[in-house]
């Protein structure tokens, strides 16, 4: 995958998942095990339309690999550190948002995708 798709299929995912977030209600309760705090929606809407802006109108692809490989390493970091954080009370990342671990597994997943897109394709 090229760090472009990455980014429209990465951007598009975002997206949706910060709609899903703002309006369904199950998915704002704590105590689940996958919940999207409102810091979380805006955060997904925010750099869900900054990856579909940079899939459209960023046409070097060169500055495509290097913002992809940036978004693997922050995935990769809080997949990382949600695991650090989990014994404390919610919201546990900086009194902000909470990192549980299904967050955790899909922030390590999306870091290796990120990753495999900017490094991974020769095409």
């Amino acid at each position: 995958m090229s760090s472009k798709n990455f980014l429209k299929w990465g951007g598009t995912i975002l997206v949706l998942l910060a709609v899903l977030g703002f309006l369904v209600p199950a998915l704002q309760q704590t105590g689940t095990s996958f919940y999207l705090t409102s810091a979380e929606n805006w955060a997904h809407l925010i750099l869900g339309l900054v990856a579909l802006a940079a899939a459209t109108w960023m046409t070097n692809s060169q500055s495509q690999k290097w913002l992809v490989a940036l978004v693997g390493i922050i995935a990769l970091y809080f997949g990382v550190w949600g695991f650090v954080v989990a014994g404390n009370p919610a919201p546990n990342y900086m009194g902000v948002t909470n990192l549980e671990t299904a967050d955790n597994l899909l922030h390590l997943v999306v870091g290796i995708w990120a990753l495999w897109a900017a490094f991974g394709d020769t095409s």
